[in-house]
Order: C-alpha cells, then structure tokens, then sequence
C-alpha cells in the first residue's frame, strides 16, 4: 500500500476514497493576518477570499498569481454565491449582508432586524429557492480587529432567513453563543450550523448542529458532530453528502451519519474552505496566515463545483 502523506489521516476506511495517496498539499499564498470566506467563481478561473483585518478582498487565478479584488472590503468575512453567479458577501464593518451585482454594484440585503442593527454577519448561503441564510455573532464588533468595536443591538445571536423574495431577515435560530459557519446538504433537506463560542466560553461545546429544512421552518435534529481540536467555523458538503469542517489542525471530513472519516492536516488554523478547481476536486483552504489547495477526489455539493465551469 502507498504510504500516505504527512496531511492525511484516516479514521475511517470510507476516507480513503474521498482522498488520494500522491495529493499534494500546495500553500497558494501566504503573508496575511486571516484569511476567510473561500468561494470559487469557475466562469473566472479564481478563488476569491477575505482577509478581514486588512479588509480586502483578494482573487488568486488557476493560471498563478494573486491581485485585489475589493478594497476596503468593509472587514467582508464569510462568501457565497447565489444562483445567478453574483457574489453574495457579509461585511463585520457595516453589519450587513450584501450582494455584488453583474455590473460590480453593491446591493444591501440586510442590516437590520427589529430597527436594530445586526451584530456582525459572518457566514452566508443562499439556498435552490433564493433564500439567503446568515450567522450573526457578535465577532466584529467585539474589538476593532475584525470590524468596529460596539455594543450588540440584537438581543441574541440569531440565524437568519431572507425570504426568496427579499425583504427584512427573519430569525430561524436564536439559541447559540456564537453561530458561525452554515452548510446544506446536498439535497437541501439538512442544514448544517457551526457553534463556535468556545473561542470565548471554553464552556460551550465545539460542535455542529443539524436541522431539518422544510421551507422556512428548521426542526432541530441535535448535535451532529464534535471536533477534537478548537472550533468549527467555515463547512461544505460533497455531493456525497459528507460534510467537511475547518478545525484547529486543519480539515475535518464527517459522513452523513456523523462518523469522522479523516483529516486534512494543515500547520495553520483553518477558517474555511470550499471546493473548486477546473475539475471540481479542489480544496481550497483558508487557514491564520496563509491559502491551500490539495486534491480530494469527490466534488463539492455547491452548483458551481459540479462541472468543469460554472
């Protein structure tokens, strides 16, 4: 059998087909403060990410290199894409989520809720219907080094649901100290929530939790998996179903019945991650300082992970 390599561990047999025995663990660019918000645009050949303190949004192309995208980016933290391809963003600096159209305009989709302002948006998905789902800790407004420092408005920190048709966001969750990174499934019927309150309460468990989605009504399922190293905070589903976490050593991979498969192994904390790449099979990896990439051989769930293009 072919040795594995150093960033691979296998706790289940099932990983071994999600991985591949010659990847290589590729650091992409490095010299930032913390990175964040992967999200691959396959129509442009790039990845663009967060990094938060310097507020800037950054684009590294498949071809090489690594350029500006946005800047200031409003402390822009977690990405996502909806299904007209437009970048769907949460800024910790204006307490909102936006959404930058074809022609690079910006539009607000929520600040507010309740004649409050939000705490700090940190994750987003959109889902098939055009929904979009957002976290709302309070992170970005609790010193100037990810946003501006405030007191919280919100009277909890929510989980959100901005209706296909727009208007004001509408809490689906209120019972997390800190709700962070947000995934479906691949069918849409799960969502998947990360509690990450421990990076402030040691007393809060480091797990993710499961709900079960019809429409705008979650019903919950109860605590999916447990991390063994720091916090959950970015996640993505496969099209298999497997849904995989950034942790404090890197990558974690969980079956749908909530087994932990295996591990990437990264020498950094890792914020994020999605899939991407020309042929889907791409990790990219946002971790403290620096961006990864390694091979996995299975695509992500995400509509624009599923072919060449996007």
């Amino acid at each position: 059998m072919i040795r594995l390599p150093d960033h691979l561990q296998i706790d289940d047999p099932r990983f071994r087909d999600l991985v591949h025995p010659t990847s290589q663990l590729e650091r992409l660019c490095t010299g930032f403060t913390w990175t964040e918000g992967p999200v691959w645009f396959g129509d442009h050949a790039c990845l663009i990410f967060s990094e938060i303190p310097s507020q800037t949004l950054y684009r590294v192309c498949e071809s090489g290199g690594l350029s500006v995208f946005r800047q200031p980016s409003g402390f822009n933290n977690g990405n996502t894409r909806d299904r007209q391809g437009r970048l769907v963003g949460c800024r910790h600096g204006f307490r909102d989520v936006v959404r930058t159209e074809h022609d690079g305009a910006l539009t607000v989709l929520a600040s507010a809720h309740d004649g409050k302002s939000l705490n700090s948006p940190n994750d987003v998905v959109v889902s098939s219907d055009g929904a979009v789902w957002f976290t709302d800790p309070t992170y970005g407004i609790m010193s100037n080094f990810e946003g501006n420092r405030a007191e919280p408005e919100q009277g909890a920190r929510h989980v959100f649901r901005i209706p296909p048709e727009g208007g004001a966001p509408v809490p689906v969750i209120s019972d997390f100290a800190q709700p962070n990174g947000l995934c479906f499934s691949p069918d849409e019927s799960l969502l998947y929530v990360a509690e990450s309150g421990s990076s402030h309460d040691e007393t809060v468990p480091s797990v993710i939790r499961k709900y079960a989605v019809d429409g705008a009504k979650l019903t919950p399922l109860g605590d999916f998996a447990t991390l063994d190293c720091g916090l959950p905070d970015g996640m993505r589903c496969d099209v298999l179903g497997n849904l995989w976490s950034s942790a404090g050593d890197g990558v974690h991979c969980f079956a749908p019945d909530g087994t932990r498969l295996g591990k990437i192994l990264i020498p950094e904390t890792v914020s994020n991650l999605c899939f991407g790449g020309a042929d889907g099979q791409r990790l990219f990896i946002t971790a403290t300082t620096s961006v990864y990439r390694v091979f996995v051989d299975v695509k992500g769930a995400e509509p624009w992970t599923r072919s060449a293009r996007a």
